[in-house]
This record gives structure tokens, sequence and C-alpha cells, in this order.
């Protein structure tokens, strides 16, 4: 499966939660902090649309349509939330027709576009495929943090392995962004939800090697779960370093 038809499945995860909804389920809490189901959804169609700017060679105009009228901020995580703030407050019903119009048209974006091709995003520039790649990895995110809100436990999906893949690859953007250093490569050698193998190594013999549950992995990734909470496991001089700063977004 390659990585649009990934997404496209994980959008339609989230499209069957979503379509169950009333208003009263919009307003639950979600994991990210200070931010309801709403909320949530509300930042991936405004993400999707950033990503469609991108996809398309437009991303400084879309990020200036978004951003207009808002407070600047420190972070990429504090202009998420300023920017949620500066547009929540919709009723669910546009909320949610909103953030489908934009997976739909991110996905036909991401088709017409050459994967190859080198597009502006937050984290820099990255290949159409790569920023798939990330689209996926953000919207599984949040459909847990949606999933969590409901009480709804999730079935994890092999298209995961794109995510733990993509973990894997941005190991030295992560180590930079935290001012730190990679003592050498970094391999994984890990396990899918149904037993196959998600193993990534570098063209150079690794230094260091993590091992364990792939979903895991894909969890510590994405903040909702701590490395000492897993059975994930790791020998180098970078075992603790990678558990403590890999990310699957920006």
């Amino acid at each position: 499966m390659d990585e649009i038809s990934a997404l496209t499945e994980q959008q339609q995860e989230l499209s069957d939660l979503l379509a169950s909804l009333d208003d009263d389920d919009w307003r639950l809490s979600s994991r990210c902090e200070g931010w309801s189901v709403a909320d949530v959804v509300l930042h991936l169609a405004q993400t999707n649309e950033m990503a469609i700017g991108s996809a398309q060679g437009r991303f400084t105009e879309a990020l200036t349509v978004l951003t207009s009228g808002v407070e600047a901020a420190g972070n990429v995580d504090d202009g998420a939330d300023v920017m949620v703030r500066h547009q929540r407050g919709a009723p669910p019903a546009q909320v949610r027709a909103r953030w489908q119009q934009s997976a739909d048209e991110l996905r036909a974006a991401l088709d017409a576009a050459d994967p190859h091709e080198r597009v502006d995003w937050v984290a820099g520039r990255l290949t159409v495929r790569t920023l798939a790649t990330t689209r996926l990895a953000e919207t599984w995110i949040h459909t847990g943090d949606v999933a969590d809100a409901l009480g709804t436990v999730l079935v994890p999906a092999e298209r995961l392995r794109h995510i733990a893949r993509l973990a894997w690859r941005t190991l030295p953007y992560a180590f930079t962004r935290a001012g730190r250093a990679l003592h050498g490569p970094v391999a994984f050698e890990l396990e899918g939800p149904f037993g196959s193998e998600w193993t990534f190594r570098p063209d150079d013999v690794s230094v260091t090697t993590i091992r364990g549950d792939g979903v895991e992995l894909c969890q510590v990734a994405a903040r909702r779960i701590d490395p000492g909470a897993t059975g994930l496991e790791g020998d180098g001089p970078d075992a603790a370093s990678v558990l403590e700063l890999v990310r699957t977004y920006a």
C-alpha cells in the first residue's frame, strides 16, 4: 500500500468516527490539552489546507490565508493552538464539512503531484511522498485523540508501517530540533500489529538499534505514550535519546 492509499484509509477511519457524533460529542475534551473534539478536527482541516497549498506549490500563500489576523507564535505547537483559537466556534456540521472537503482536496492534490518533487512544509522542504506520510501520521494521531474522547478503541492497521518508517527517517531532524547530535546510524527492528516485520536499517552499519512493538513506537513518536510505559528496548549510545526525541510531526 502506498502513502496516499494509506492516508485515504486513515481519513476514512476518522470520517466513520465523526459520522455518528452529536453536538455534545463534539464538545468533549480530547487528549490534546485545552482542545475539544471539534478543535482537533478544525486543526486537521487547517493543516490539510496548508498541505494542499504545499502540494500545489503555494504553501506560503496558504499559510498567509490561515494566519491572517493571528498573533505570532514562538513555535509550531503554539502556532497551531493560536490558529485553532482564532477559528474555533463554528457549528459541528460546518467543522466536519470543512475537514471532509480538505481531506478530499488533499488526496486530489497529492495524486496530481510528482511524488518525488520537493515542496515547502512547516519543517522545511520535503518530497510530496513524505508530505503524504506526514499527513497520514498526523491524521492517525488525531483520530486517536477523537477516539479516546469517545471511549472508542481503534484497531491498529498495517498502514502504520509508513508512520514508523517516517519516525526512523526523521531522527536527524528530531535530534537537530532538540540541539542534540546522533553518535551514528540507527536501526529499527519492530513488529507490526499482525506479526509482520517492520525493519528499517541504514546503509551504514548502525550503532544503535531500537526493538519492540511497531504501534508502540508510533505512539511514542506521536507523544501519546511515554517510552517507559512500553516494551520498546534499545542498545547503543543513542537508545535512550532516540526514544526520548523520536517524533512524526513538525
